[in-house]
C-alpha cells in the first residue's frame, strides 16, 4: 500500500522526537547517579572517664652514688653490675692495712698518755702533803696538777685518735646504705681509689617505689586546683583518684600511682611546674631512667560521645557531617574535651539526639544527599566499649 507523502513526513518528525527523547533520558541516567547509602550515628550522653596525659621521666625512691671515704687500692668487689643488694650488704673492700697500722700506732698513743695520767697522779699525791708540811712550796703543786691536767688532755685525744682509726678502718669496707639495685661499675679490682675521684664506684637505686616527675602548666594547675575539693593543696592531693601510668609500648603498668608532691614555685622559663606521682614497684619492673606518660583521670557524669572515624580536620579545626531533615548533610565544627580509644567527648558543637555521618565522609560536601542506614548506638558501644 502507498503510504501518502504527508503521512511519511509525520511519522519521520515523530521518530525524530521520540529518538531525542531517549537520548536525554540516558544523559540524564549518567549525570545523576542515586545518593549513596551510609551509616548515620545518633549522637548520645554517656558516663564517661576521660583521661588527661603528661609526660614524665621516671626515677627511683633513692639514687645514691657508692664513694670511698678513705683511698686506697680496689681490693675486692662482692657484688655484680645489676645486682639486687640489701641494706647494709657488703659491696667493696679497700686495701686496709695502712689504715690497720694506723689504728695499731693510735692504741699504742693511747696506752703511753693513760701512763702519763698516772704518772702526773703519783706526782700530785706525793705533792700535797708535803705542800700540808709546807716543806716545799704550793708553786710545785700547781705544776704537778697542771702536768696531770695536761696527760688527761693527751689522753682523750689519742682516745679520739684511735676512734678516727677506727673510722677509717670501718670505711675500707664499703656497704650498701638502702636495699636497691647495683649500676655500673667503672673501677676493677686494682684500681687506685680517691675520696675525690669524680666518678664513683657505683649507683645504687631503690627502685622499691618509682617517682614520675612531670610538669603542669599554669592553666591545667589552676584547672587542678579548682577540679578536687580541699581548702589546701594536700587535701586536694588526697581527694585526687589514682592515676596511671603508660609506659614506653603504649601499655597501662598494672599498678595505680598516688599524685604526692607538688614543686614550690613555676619555672619562669618554660611557665610550668613541677608534680610527682608515686607508683609502687615491688617486682622492679621499672627502673630509674624510664619514660612514659601519667593519665590523670576525669570522671564526666552526661558526655556527648562520638565515633572518632565520624569526625574531619580542616586547619587544625575538628569538624562531622549532620543529617538534615531533607536527608542533606552538612559540616559542623566540635570542640573535644577528651577522647577513649575510639570516642571522642564533645564539649561545644553537638547535641544529643542530633544525626551524623558514622563512616564514608572521605567523599562527601556540604549539601550532599545521602540515603541514611541507621546505627545503633547500643551496639556500637558493645562493639567498641568507651
Amino acid at each position: 500500500m502507498k503510504i501518502p507523502g504527508k503521512t511519511r513526513f509525520i511519522v519521520l518528525i515523530a521518530s525524530i522526537i521520540l529518538l531525542q527523547s531517549c537520548t536525554k533520558a540516558a544523559e540524564g541516567s549518567d549525570a545523576a547517579p542515586p545518593a549513596p547509602e551510609l551509616p548515620v550515628y545518633t549522637v548520645i550522653t554517656s558516663p564517661a572517664t576521660t583521661y588527661q596525659e603528661f609526660p614524665t621521666a621516671l626515677e627511683g625512691k633513692s639514687n645514691v652514688e657508692i664513694r670511698s671515704q678513705v683511698d686506697g687500692y680496689l681490693d675486692r668487689i662482692y657484688v655484680e653490675e645489676g645486682a639486687y643488694v640489701r641494706a647494709g650488704q657488703p659491696l667493696f673492700k679497700i686495701d686496709s692495712r695502712s689504715y690497720g697500722e694506723q689504728m695499731n700506732m693510735a692504741q699504742a698513743n693511747l696506752q703511753a698518755a693513760n701512763a702519763n695520767i698516772e704518772k702526773a697522779r703519783v706526782e700530785v699525791d706525793r705533792l700535797q702533803p708535803l705542800v700540808s708540811a709546807k716543806v716545799v712550796s704550793d708553786v710545785q703543786l700547781k705544776t704537778a696538777k697542771a702536768n696531770y691536767a695536761a696527760a688527761v688532755a693527751a689522753a682523750s685525744q689519742a682516745k679520739a685518735s684511735v676512734g678516727n682509726a677506727k673510722i677509717n678502718v670501718g670505711f675500707t669496707t664499703i656497704t650498701a646504705p638502702v636495699s636497691g639495685y647495683i649500676g655500673r661499675i667503672p673501677y676493677k679490682k686494682g684500681s687506685l681509689i680517691s675520696r675525690t675521684d669524680p666518678n664513683p664506684l657505683t649507683l645504687l637505686s631503690d627502685i622499691s617505689e618509682i617517682y614520675a616527675y612531670f610538669s603542669l602548666s599554669e592553666l591545667d594547675f589552676i584547672a587542678f586546683q579548682n577540679k578536687y575539693p580541699g581548702a589546701s593543696l594536700e587535701e586536694k592531693l588526697k581527694n585526687m583518684p589514682m592515676v596511671e601510668l603508660v609506659i614506653a609500648d603504649n601499655s597501662i603498668y598494672p599498678e595505680k600511682g598516688k599524685m604526692s608532691i607538688v614543686d614550690g614555685q613555676f619555672d619562669k622559663t618554660t611557665g610550668a611546674i613541677s608534680v610527682r606521682a608515686v607508683f609502687p614497684n615491688v617486682h622492679g619492673t621499672l627502673r630509674t631512667g624510664n619514660t612514659g606518660r601519667v593519665r590523670m583521670p576525669q570522671l564526666i557524669s552526661n558526655a556527648v560521645v562520638i565515633p572518632q572515624e565520624s569526625t574531619f580536620e580542616i586547619q587544625d579545626k575538628t569538624y562531622v557531617y549532620v543529617l538534615g531533615k531533607d536527608k542533606k548533610v552538612t559540616s559542623k565544627p566540635i570542640k573535644i574535651s577528651g577522647k577513649t580509644d575510639s570516642y571522642y567527648f564533645i564539649s561545644e558543637g553537638l547535641a544529643p539526639g542530633e544525626k551524623i555521618v558514622y563512616t564514608g565522609i572521605g567523599n562527601l560536601k556540604d549539601g550532599a544527599s545521602i540515603r541514611p542506614k541507621a546505627i545503633s548506638s547500643d551496639s556500637l558501644l558493645r562493639a567498641k566499649p568507651l
